[in-house]
């Protein structure tokens, strides 16, 4: 049984366990006994965003690595993907995240990259546990010049940024572009809007003003509606919406209207299949992607396979069939002929690439693929529930999935990330779908109350 990692790091309130300060050394420590092998020289990249909460746990695992006698490079607030690229071009043995993506700023996270710009997979995060609640490495104190060094990439933005340009097509520029930039106060600010002025853009930046508490709050890619409020406002081309931690992307046409993760990757598999660029015309998706998006795939002659959701598990499928473009409906889209994580500033790139060559708006390219009506609810409980033993659950879910029939799905499941229960249901009838939505979040409501 897992005891801190979950489906993306560990990640918990900040200062109450598993995010605690003790914690945090201790997987620095873990994680440097890890990668330490005969030779010297070993190296971790320490990165975060924008919560207040990152100057604590930055300053323990820092502490931690450096205790087992491996050096750290600190670049300060960076996206994640920044990090997963910083890390294999810096040659260095791992990467670490510090952020809870999402989630508001009083929580946090700890994520971590191996030296090829991978998450670790769960066999090395167990074994990361294992070390420390095992007391393993509790006499292993290197002393005198042994000990860990600090150093600063001060250039690290700057890296990330022409590492970003290059994956925009060099024929193209955005000098006819009008984007509102949401940076949800979060680790993008300092990077997103100069990559899209410096490419020719006219940016209309919003929160990217970070003080520590405002990260996703109202704003960004869990919020998106204020940006695309700002492109009606404005007569903008494109609204972009990146997440606290830069791995997200949800965008607004010029029209203002939301075009979520399942219609990108729609449109951009498209462009990949034209090219015979797109991996055995194979687009890698979670379990909580439209069924529209099979559908679009089909059309285009091409197929979607399905994994678990997180995007870890996206890649891992990837990695593993030889796929090279897949995502989430939330926004996290992997284009892993350019980097191993999703990345949101890239992805919008891409999008915009797609809409210079077709010399399309978006709201004409969204067309390509009709989503079938669905309800996400999220069921926030007191103690961990497991659905298949509330009475009469399966029971009901059962009964419901025969009324829909191949027309639509039922999706429940437990949030890795928060004390939430998700249920999604998906079908032609926008009416039943809700209602059926409603009857089994009332179950769940019901049955948490009951054990609390």
């Amino acid at each position: 049984m897992r005891k801190l990692f979950g489906t993306d790091g560990v990640r918990g309130v900040a200062n109450t366990h598993p995010m605690t300060t003790e914690i945090a050394m201790q997987i620095g420590r873990a994680l440097a006994f890890l990668i330490k092998d005969m030779r010297r020289g070993h190296r971790i990249v320490i990165g975060k965003d924008t919560r207040l909460s990152c100057y604590m746990i930055e300053n323990a695992l820092a502490a931690g690595i450096c205790s087992m006698g491996v050096d750290i490079l600190l670049v300060g607030p960076m996206p994640t993907p920044g990090i997963a690229f910083i890390t294999t071009s810096m040659r260095a043995d791992a990467g670490v995240v510090i952020s809870a993506s999402h989630n508001p700023f009083q929580d946090n996270g700890i994520k971590i990259f191996a030296r090829n710009g991978f998450k670790l997979d769960d066999d090395l995060e167990l074994e990361i546990e294992e070390l420390i609640f095992s007391q393993k490495m509790s006499a292993l104190r290197p002393v005198a010049e042994e000990v860990g060094r600090a150093s600063r990439i001060d250039d690290a933005k700057g890296r990330y940024i022409v590492f970003l340009k290059n994956t925009f097509p060099r024929e193209y520029t955005l000098d006819a572009f009008h984007i509102v930039l949401d940076c949800a106060n979060g680790a993008t600010y300092g990077v997103a809007p100069h990559v899209f002025e410096e490419l020719g853009a006219t940016v209309t930046t919003l929160s990217a003003a970070p003080d520590g508490t405002n990260i996703n709050r109202d704003c960004g890619a869990l919020h998106p509606e204020h940006m695309a409020a700002k492109v009606r406002e404005l007569g903008a081309d494109i609204g972009i919406a990146l997440d606290g931690d830069g791995d997200r992307l949800i965008v607004a046409d010029e029209h203002g209207n939301i075009v979520d993760g399942d219609h990108i990757m729609a449109i951009c598999a498209a462009d990949l299949m034209s090219r015979k660029k797109l991996k055995k015309k194979t687009l890698v998706a979670t379990v909580m992607s439209n069924l529209g998006l099979e559908v679009a795939m089909r059309r285009m002659g091409g197929a979607m396979v399905r994994t678990q959701v997180g995007d870890r598990y996206v890649v891992e499928e990837m990695r593993k069939s030889g796929y090279n473009f897949g995502g989430e409906q939330s926004g996290h889209l992997v284009f892993m002929e350019h980097n191993t994580t999703g990345d949101g500033i890239l992805a919008a790139l891409q999008l915009l690439a797609v809409m210079i060559k077709k010399r399309k708006p978006l709201s004409e390219l969204a067309t390509i693929m009709e989503s079938f009506p669905q309800v996400l609810k999220n069921v926030r409980t007191a103690e961990k529930i497991n659905t298949a033993k509330i009475p009469g659950f399966n029971k009901k879910l059962k009964e419901m999935e025969g009324k829909l029939d191949k027309d639509g799905r039922i999706l429940v499941r437990p949030s890795g990330t928060e004390p939430v229960i998700r249920v999604m249901v998906e079908g032609k009838d926008a009416e039943l779908i809700n209602a059926m939505a409603d009857e089994l979040c009332e179950m769940i409501r019901k049955a948490d109350t009951a054990e609390a």
